[in-house]
């Protein structure tokens, strides 16, 4: 009598008690050219042409080919749970551009993506995840329909065959980068040590030439000159115009030079989504667009009389439930999508930004000082507040130490002081939660791959530390700093572990108000119980030294000092900076949509 399937204490892995028939037959003979590759091989061959480094976690379903990639001296970035390998990957394509590559088992492996998943199919993320999957011949009592789950995330499962995995495997990659969406390749249990039954290149063999990969989505080509004409007639009318570019702008080759010789040629200011910042440099910009945005320069963007929206999302936050821009305002936009069409939206243009930018660029041309219009324009003359700083004395005379009215840490003092503390090439990684409006605010970043909000999209928390994980991986030359609240630090503490033991140089902040923030002042403030809003407050730098991080937990501005320190010796490791803040001070965003009672979930769509 055979024994049942045992599962260990991971949720990822069967132990060696799994019954015969689960187990796959012969594998070839390693090292021998005249052998056929199997399927994980097949797979781990279009892996090394799509990606340079894997996120992941093994158990039954993915070791063969996580070994057929690690015995090659691939790169495996590992995590502790699986929802970290597909959020790592997810931030990694965020950070650098390039399609994220992630693995996880099958069963509870799978499930345990999920959330992950959900969140890089609304937020549009090209990434490729190879899973485990029932056998060929039938599900066994323990599976479950992945490909079902998936496609109820929004996310299609292209299930390999044995006849021409290494096809299936390349379209795989190429449909998530042209379609900017995850796709799931599910390598079922009975094929693991299957060879291939098509001809193909042995083991070893050199790959092909990498085929040409879509950058974007498919969109119309260039846009017509009876398309573009009615943005160009709305913009030589204009006398303050305003560009407003998201990442439709960054991920469009070509897209940000157009932006930047568009707006010196109108005359014109520019604002950004979050995900956009930087884009097109400093002249003329005024920096975030909508709830994250300074008031004060909201109040310029609300002067513009014709605005030209490009690859930016216009959902209620972006457009501060209604009242970025003036009721008067001629809007114009700029989307691959037609569905992204806003009300509030004049003239439409279907088209990548690149090719749209660059076609309005050139139909303005500036003149020999380098600026269309005679007078300057609307930016010559528009002074632009500057950006707030930190006043190490206060008006009566005494030190700053960073305090709000109940002795804790006052968040926007910390925020401020950390822009000035952290190396200038830095990569900000926000999990979601009250907390994340204080950072837009007050620090800057290089570049508009340099901050990265992940959750945002589905409106969860508890992502941030396997996604900074994948952001340390994408740019290991610079600080990754992630940037979490407790509920979410605790929500997601296992990969703690994977970003001290793999990064090589980075920061975590935590916003510790010993509460889930958001439900406090949405829902405590309006008479609801805060019992289950209250958390007993952890030691998040205690935490990170026991995993072998520097860290402290703060008291003071003065207490920031110990961090000073850590980036003047050089930077290197992980430092936590644990910051115990006040529950009494309530961010912006989150103020503005209570005083309009519109509800502020913790995180929101950015683009």
């Amino acid at each position: 009598m055979t024994a049942a399937p045992a599962l260990t204490a991971s949720s990822t892995e069967l132990t060696a008690t799994a019954e015969p028939a689960d187990l796959p037959g012969t594998s070839p003979v390693a090292g021998d050219s005249s052998v056929r590759p199997t399927v994980p091989q097949a797979v781990a061959r279009v892996i090394r042409e799509n990606t340079e480094v894997l996120f992941g976690l093994m158990g039954n379903g993915n070791a063969h080919l996580i070994s057929e990639l690690t015995s090659t001296g691939f790169p495996l970035v590992t995590v502790r749970h699986e929802a970290g390998a597909v959020a790592a990957a997810d931030a990694y394509h965020r950070a650098s551009g390039r399609v994220g590559v992630a693995t996880v088992t099958y069963g509870a492996g799978f499930t345990n993506t999920l959330t992950a998943l959900s969140e890089a199919a609304l937020a549009r993320i090209p990434l490729v995840l190879v899973v485990g999957d029932a056998p060929t011949t039938g599900p066994r009592y323990f599976d479950v329909d992945q490909a079902g789950m998936a496609a109820a995330a929004g996310v299609e499962t292209v299930r390999l065959g044995a006849d021409d995995p290494t096809a299936q495997v390349r379209r795989a990659f190429a449909d998530a980068a042209s379609g900017r969406r995850p796709v799931v390749v599910a390598i079922p249990y009975d094929l693991v040590e299957t060879p291939v039954h098509q001809p193909a290149a042995p083991v070893g063999a050199p790959s092909p030439a990498l085929p040409a990969v879509p950058a974007a989505t498919a969109v119309p080509g260039s846009p017509s000159a009876e398309e573009l004409e009615p943005l160009l007639s709305a913009l030589r009318g204009a006398e303050r115009p305003l560009l407003v570019a998201g990442r439709g702008v960054v991920d469009s080759p070509g897209a940000p030079a157009s932006l930047r010789r568009l707006a010196d040629s109108l005359g014109a200011l520019v604002a950004t989504s979050v995900m956009a910042r930087n884009v097109a440099g400093p002249a003329g910009d005024l920096g975030i667009a909508g709830g994250f945005a300074r008031t004060e320069r909201v109040e310029i963007m609300r002067q513009a009389d014709v605005v030209l929206v490009v690859g930016a999302g216009m959902n209620p936050f972006q457009m501060r439930y209604g009242t970025l821009l003036a009721a008067e305002a001629t809007v114009l936009q700029v989307d691959h999508r037609a569905e992204a069409r806003h009300e509030r939206t004049g003239h439409f243009l279907v088209s990548d930004a690149g090719a749209a930018l660059g076609a309005l660029a050139a139909a303005f041309q500036p003149s020999p000082e380098g600026n269309g219009r005679p007078d300057g324009g609307w930016r010559a003359h528009q002074p632009i507040p500057a950006a707030p700083a930190l006043d190490p004395v206060r008006a009566d005379g005494t030190a700053e130490d960073g305090l709000a009215a109940d002795g804790r840490l006052d968040p926007r003092a910390m925020a401020l002081a950390l822009d000035g503390i952290l190396p200038p090439e830095r990569t900000f990684v926000q999990d979601g939660g009250h907390f994340i409006g204080w950072v837009p605010l007050m620090c800057s970043v290089p570049d508009p791959r340099s901050h990265l909000f992940v959750g945002t999209a589905f409106q969860s928390i508890g992502l941030g530390f396997p996604s900074a994980v994948g952001a340390a991986a994408a740019r290991p030359d610079r600080t990754t700093v992630l940037v979490t609240g407790d509920g979410g630090g605790l929500m997601a503490l296992a990969d703690l572990e994977s970003f001290v033991r793999q990064t090589r140089s980075g920061v975590v902040v935590v916003f510790n108000d010993a509460a889930y923030g958001a439900e406090l002042h949405q829902y405590a403030a309006r008479g609801l119980d805060d019992q289950a809003m209250l958390i007993d407050e952890v030691d998040f730098a205690a935490v990170g030294r026991a995993f072998g991080a520097d860290g402290i937990k703060a008291r003071s501005l003065q207490d920031l000092d110990a961090l000073t320190d850590w980036v003047a010796r050089g930077a290197e490791g992980v430092f936590v900076l644990d910051l115990p803040i006040s529950q009494g001070v309530v961010a912006e965003y989150m103020a503005e949509s209570m005083a309009g009672a519109q509800p502020a979930p913790r995180p929101l769509s950015l683009d």
